[in-house]
This record gives C-alpha cells, sequence and structure tokens, in this order.
C-alpha cells in the first residue's frame, strides 16, 4: 500500500474514533451530570474534557480535527444559538485547546511521542495547561461572541474546575481499567 493512503487512513482512522467517542462522551456526561451544570457550555465535572487531552495526546492533530469536528456539529445543533461563526469557533477551540496543550507539553517538558514518559507530574501539567487554555479560551469567545450569561470570571473558574475534575475523574477511570485488565491477564496465565 502506498505510504500516502497509510497516512491518509491513519488520519481518517484517528479523526473518526475522536469524534466518535467525544460525541458519545459529550452526550453520556450531559445524562450523568445535567444537575451540575453551570452556565451555557460550562459544567463543574466535564469528563469530555479529559477524553480531549487524552485523544490529542494518543492521535495529535487528526484527534484534534475529530473533535473540533464533533463539537462543532454538537454546538450547531445543540443548546448554542444557531450562528455559523460562533460554532466553528466553539469547535476549532474543543479541538485545538487539548492540541496546543500537548504542543506546550511536549516542548517544554520533554515530553516523549509515545508517551513513555508520562508520569504523573507531566500528567498534572497536561491537564492544568490544558484546562487553562481551554477555559479561558471558551470564555473569552462567549464574551467575545457577546453571548448571554457568559464569559465571565465565574464562568472561567466553574469551566477550569469542571475540566480539571473531569479530566482527573476520567484518567484515572482510564488507569484503573488499565490496572485491572493487567491484573486478569496475570491471574489467566
Amino acid at each position: 500500500m502506498p505510504k500516502f493512503l497509510t497516512i491518509s487512513s491513519e488520519w481518517l482512522i484517528g479523526c473518526a474514533i475522536s469524534a466518535i467517542a467525544y460525541t458519545f462522551l459529550f452526550y453520556f456526561n450531559g445524562w450523568l451530570t445535567n444537575s451540575l451544570i453551570f452556565g451555557l457550555g460550562v459544567n463543574w465535572i466535564y469528563l469530555p474534557a479529559g477524553l480531549r487531552l487524552f485523544l490529542t495526546l494518543i492521535f495529535g492533530l487528526p484527534g484534534a480535527l475529530g473533535i473540533a469536528i464533533a463539537s462543532f456539529l454538537i454546538s450547531y445543533y445543540g443548546d448554542f444559538p444557531h450562528e455559523l461563526t460562533l460554532c466553528i469557533g466553539v469547535g476549532l477551540i474543543s479541538g485545538f485547546a487539548p492540541y496546543l496543550a500537548r504542543f506546550f507539553v511536549f516542548s517544554n517538558l520533554r515530553l516523549e511521542s509515545d508517551l513513555s514518559n508520562l508520569d504523573l507530574p507531566k500528567l498534572i501539567s497536561c491537564i492544568l495547561i490544558y484546562s487553562l487554555l481551554s477555559a479561558g479560551l471558551h470564555q473569552w469567545w462567549f464574551s467575545t461572541m457577546t453571548l448571554e450569561d457568559t464569559g465571565s470570571f465565574n464562568h472561567f473558574v466553574v469551566m477550569f474546575i469542571g475540566d480539571v475534575l473531569g479530566s482527573l475523574l476520567l484518567i484515572s477511570l482510564i488507569k484503573y481499567c488499565l490496572d485491572l485488565l493487567r491484573k486478569v491477564r496475570q491471574t489467566a496465565h
């Protein structure tokens, strides 16, 4: 198979997995934490934040594109006003805030591309950097687009907390499941 087709199929798979996984977890989080919604696009616990970070760490740019496309569609057909510019911005911020955090962490914390040296301090740094970027950019965009009851410092703080808590919970759950899987494999042998 030509190298171009291999790269194209890897991009398409990473993009599709990211879009589908993000969409599923977004709606699951909405159902699970419905009573924790603070405002438009702001939740006290936002599990998809951890998935955004996880997918962009694993897939890179295809992950960011998949998240951006899914987030645009969720925003446009969801609770946001059906304004194309607004929803494109929400999608781009959702997909590229974790990608920017990934870029920053890879270049400044010397994270290996295969994540082999991802330890707890680097993971916490990733989560904090991503959460600051995501909450800051989202609230700036909401303020710029003059969305009602958004863009305040309180919205920023709650979104930051929700992204941090959601990321920690989701990544802890993934780690727990991986540890459990490892135990099951060890007892089977």
